[in-house]
């Protein structure tokens, strides 16, 4: 309790905005990602404000900073590498999926013409809807299964799954528009992989980019099968 509080004081002090600007210098142009489009996101949004007050102080960390009951705003450098993995353009529309408190589509935000971000969990989806409101995000935050997608708002020409997952789920693969793009992190083990899937007529190409370590989302981990 004590090491909370102090890191709370401690983030109530910090200069936000100095730490933004080293994190993207230090954590995200290091990392090859030279897309204006993510540098310029990543440098516009608060981070801190998607975490719980105890961990603002950390809020610009190189890690994966838990919000929720398997949620987790993902490490800066891998949301980098992802977004820009995925190729977004300003004229996008896009999904995110598992979306937590609503960094990642926050970011996405600044970069594309709509965002639509879903979640289970009424907590985050209210935070996401606050903070989102407060820095004039423009995300449309829609309470259902992640799994389900958004089948509303469909087609996407972007989707990003905010964690990772035992495999790409073919029901948020149909909700891509042609020549759309899926980008999550596949990972069945210690190290997981990212990974874009791209959408051609009713085919689906995929390529694997990086690894990374980030957390599993609990709805997306493959069920273990049993041999006998």
């Amino acid at each position: 309790m004590f090491l909370q509080a102090l890191a709370a004081v401690w983030g109530f002090c910090m200069d936000f905005a100095a730490a933004r600007r080293n994190m993207v210098a230090s954590q995200v142009r290091t990392t090859a990602v030279t897309d204006p489009l993510v540098v310029t996101a990543l440098e516009a949004v608060p981070r801190e404000k998607f975490v719980p007050p105890a961990q603002r102080a950390y809020a610009y960390v190189d890690e994966d900073l838990q919000v929720g009951r398997g949620r987790w705003v993902m490490e800066p450098a891998v949301l980098a590498r992802l977004l820009q993995l995925a190729d977004v353009e300003q004229t996008d529309k896009a999904l995110v999926v598992a979306a937590g408190s609503g960094y990642s589509a926050a970011v996405l935000a600044q970069m594309v013409a709509k965002v639509t971000a879903v979640d289970s969990d009424p907590a985050l989806n209210s935070q996401a809807r606050t903070v989102c409101s407060e820095i004039n995000a423009n995300v449309r935050v829609v309470a259902d299964d992640p799994r389900n997608g958004c089948a509303e708002d469909a087609p996407y020409d972007v989707i990003v799954i905010d964690g990772a997952v035992g495999e790409v789920p073919a029901a948020l693969e149909a909700q891509l528009r042609d020549g759309g793009r899926l980008v999550t992190i596949v990972r069945n083990g210690s190290v997981g992989r990212a990974t874009c899937v791209t959408r051609s007529g009713d085919a689906f190409s995929r390529i694997e980019a990086f690894d990374a370590m980030t957390p599993a989302l609990p709805e997306f981990v493959k069920a273990a099968r049993f041999v006998f």
